[in-house]
């Protein structure tokens, strides 16, 4: 199975499956002498594992990491970092009955034409679980990139119908973590809290959007023509489960302005500092950053298993009726937030390596 990587020079690999005997990941290209701080890790893995409320699967994981490999005395010896996660609540037997089947919207059909064989227990490869990989390695990313000032920061801004209209700059992005929609509006996060728990009284699921803000990025990360920086976080974020949408800037509502309206003038500052009066642009003009904030929307469909009975079929053909069973998220979006802006951070922190080899 190919595709397990991700990266440039900082690069990524991840392992496992979600009831496997553990999951990880190796970091590449982490410069040495990079302060770790392991209480950061594992914040942010605490952000996005299972069981934390009551409005995400019940899956109990503690997510603590062990790192085997690449660290030592407190920081990066520029060696490969290797992390193990070991999982430690898996119930295998929940998922005994789809052994056969081919779930609605899910990898079951894909990867078995593909491959001829498949790990059925909670999705295996396919599953989010994977993604506590990713998060240890976005906080590893995050640690290196704030040394050069840049901040990632992320919240849900619409779960389903239920839309935040404000801009990211008229909130208090530090009030994100002070509920568990990870919304930093109280008035509208109690409006998506309450969907969440009315749609997994239903036995369904429903969508959402993050939004994510990228602070304090300097000019010209990005690399033209294929690895524009809007490409590789495109990239990115679509490469995280259940993503069905990307847009940054104006994005799709920049569609019905005319150009008049959406471009943004250059203007220089009182201490010579050439930036931009409006920032449509959202950070990023010609595929590399120009020092404004970059700023993007990603979409999550409905999870997929849901608790209501669906028809299918099963490898032969055969129709057959499948209903979700075990612990599942009614919606994700609360908990992808950390991933989100671990990929982020990923992509960010391989643009800085990438750019300290383009001049003398």
């Amino acid at each position: 199975m190919a595709g397990n990587s991700f990266g440039e020079i900082f690069r990524i690999t991840t392992f496992g499956e979600s009831h496997g005997k553990a999951i990880g990941v190796v970091i590449d290209g982490c410069p040495a002498g990079l302060a770790i701080d392991m209480e950061q890790i594992q914040l942010e893995l605490d952000r996005r594992k299972p069981g934390q409320s009551a409005i995400t699967t019940q899956r109990k994981e503690s997510d603590t990491f062990e790192i085997l490999s690449g660290v030592f005395e407190g920081k990066a010896l520029g060696s490969p970092i290797a992390v193990l996660i070991k999982n430690e609540d898996q119930k295998s037997d929940d998922y005994a009955h789809l052994k056969e089947a081919y779930r609605p919207s899910h990898a079951d059909f894909t990867y078995e034409v593909k491959y001829g064989t498949r790990d059925y227990r909670g999705g295996g490869r396919a599953s989010a679980r994977e993604t506590a990989a990713r998060v240890i390695a976005g906080a590893v990313a995050k640690q290196f990139i704030q040394h050069a000032g840049i901040r990632v920061s992320a919240y849900v801004s619409a779960v389903g119908k239920i839309k935040l209209e404000k801009s990211y700059e008229q909130l208090d992005l530090g009030r994100t973590d002070g509920n568990i929609v990870r919304c930093p509006d109280e008035t509208v996060a109690d409006r998506m809290i309450e969907l969440i728990q009315d749609t997994r009284a239903k036995g369904d699921t429903i969508g959402g959007v993050i939004t994510c803000v990228i602070k304090g990025c300097p000019v010209g990360l990005g690399e033209p023509v294929f690895d524009k920086l809007h490409a590789e976080l495109s990239k990115a974020m679509l490469s995280i489960n259940a993503v069905h949408g990307f847009e940054y800037g104006s994005g799709f509502a920049g569609t019905e302005k005319y150009g008049s309206e959406n471009n943004d003038a250059f203007f220089s500052t009182a201490d010579n500092k050439i930036e931009t009066k409006t920032n449509f642009s959202g950070g990023i003009q010609g595929g590399i950053s120009n020092g404004m904030d970059i700023y993007f929307n990603v979409a999550f469909k409905p999870v997929a298993t849901i608790m209501q009975s669906q028809q299918s079929v099963d490898k032969e053909g055969h129709e057959i009726e499948v209903k979700g069973k075990g612990r599942h998220d009614p919606c994700v979006v609360p908990r992808a937030v950390p991933i989100v802006e671990a990929m982020a951070a990923l992509v960010i922190a391989d643009h800085l390596l990438r750019q300290r080899t383009t001049q003398l």
